[in-house]
């Protein structure tokens, strides 16, 4: 409630939010009082959890990059999921010391198994081979495991961003069972249901470099599909590649990159 006072004038907008923090949530039909925190899944939640976040982490950040680094630091943070990019090794290994004991003082903490320093960027490649060591490591973040990579164009250094494996797996679990449980539905539906799919994992994960595995996605999707439909009946049994590709045309789209280069898209 202090942080919003810092923007916030109206006092009835800040009763309302008060009483909302301390309203409880209901869970499985019965009432639990919130004792700290933001109510779990409540509209309002994302917007106090990020305000809270731009106070106690953001700003420090800020203010810790002017103040104590002597190398390039990026800091980027979406919702409670936060990239901090150091161009020495001894920045950022300050920096996670110095950051655990600010979260602490807002009763926050760094998820333990998720928080990790490693070599990344253009010279990583480079200095781990000179040491002997293999490949740069990779981290997950936003859906996207994030690789170092040369351009084929040039050899130049880049950033290739690929669906992360695990959860491309469950995904395909998913839609495996939701047509198994819905084998015998009109075919139209089912195409609909693949269509919003594969479409939306487009929007999402149609980034450069992603092709191949969004490829990869869309073909266990038909296959998948082709089994669920040959198993309808025996006639259905007899279901040719030929006749279930005019299926495909119909209701399973293309593949096709809809976002891209970062700095294509900021113009930096």
């Amino acid at each position: 409630m202090r942080f919003l006072e810092h923007r916030i004038a109206e006092g009835r907008i800040l009763e309302l939010i008060e009483s909302t923090l301390k309203a409880g949530v209901i869970d499985d039909g019965h009432w639990q009082p919130s004792e700290r925190g933001v109510p779990q899944g409540s509209v309002i939640s994302p917007l106090l959890a990020n305000i809270y976040l731009h106070y106690s982490l953001d700003q420090w950040a800020q203010q810790w990059r002017r103040r104590s680094a002597r190398g390039e630091v990026y800091f980027v943070r979406y919702a409670d999921d936060v990239v901090a990019c150091f161009q020495y090794r001894g920045e950022g290994q300050r920096f996670w010391r110095e950051l655990a004991q600010r979260l602490e003082r807002f009763g926050l903490k760094l998820h333990p198994q998720k928080t990790r320093l490693i070599e990344f960027g253009r010279f990583a490649s480079s200095n781990r081979k000179a040491r002997g060591e293999g490949k740069p490591e990779t981290f997950d973040c936003l859906g996207f495991t994030h690789v170092c990579a040369r351009r084929r164009s040039d050899g130049r250094f880049t950033v290739r961003r690929l669906t992360i494996a695990k959860r491309q797996r469950n995904k395909l679990k998913e839609i495996r069972d939701w047509l198994k449980r819905n084998r015998c539905i009109p075919v139209a539906d089912q195409g609909r249901y693949i269509e919003s799919v594969i479409r939306g994992a487009i929007q999402y994960f149609g980034v450069p470099g992603n092709s191949g595995a969004l490829c990869a996605f869309r073909t266990e999707i038909c296959k998948s599909w082709l089994r669920a439909l040959r198993r309808r009946s025996q006639k259905a049994a007899k279901l040719t590649w030929d006749r279930f590709k005019r299926l495909v045309r119909q209701w399973v789209p293309s593949i096709r990159l809809v976002h891209p280069y970062p700095n294509e898209r900021l113009h930096v």
